[in-house]
């Protein structure tokens, strides 16, 4: 999967065979903005002017845009998986959330989407 992105938003893009066009939503917040298009470059424009435009409503609104992502993970996981995780990171000399950031780049490079 390719991933479309512009001024830290990233899009998820569907087709719809009824309609003949991509449609596409801002992923990552809880606002709802979508936009369309009936080709890539067309798509392209339209998520650009969708972000700009959720920006300006959000500043003319005078409340803070959603950001996608925090950098916060909660995961729940069972204490075995915590014991083990735990102990893999104390033997790199990681912290675990270090441990956890790097074994996750590592899947990500070799497995890209």
């Amino acid at each position: 999967m390719n991933t479309m992105t512009y001024r830290e938003y990233a899009a998820r893009i569907d087709y719809s065979d009824d309609d003949g066009c991509f449609i596409g939503h801002i992923a990552g917040i809880n606002d709802v903005v979508g936009f369309h298009g009936e080709s890539v470059a067309e798509l392209r424009t339209a998520f650009e002017e969708a972000v700009d435009d959720y920006l300006e409503t959000c500043e003319k609104l005078n409340r803070p845009p959603q950001k996608p992502y925090s950098g916060n993970l909660m995961l729940r996981i069972p204490p075995e998986v915590h014991a083990a995780i735990a102990l893999a990171a104390e033997v790199s000399g990681k912290s675990i959330n270090q441990w956890a950031t790097d074994m996750f780049a590592d899947t990500l490079q070799a497995n890209p989407q």
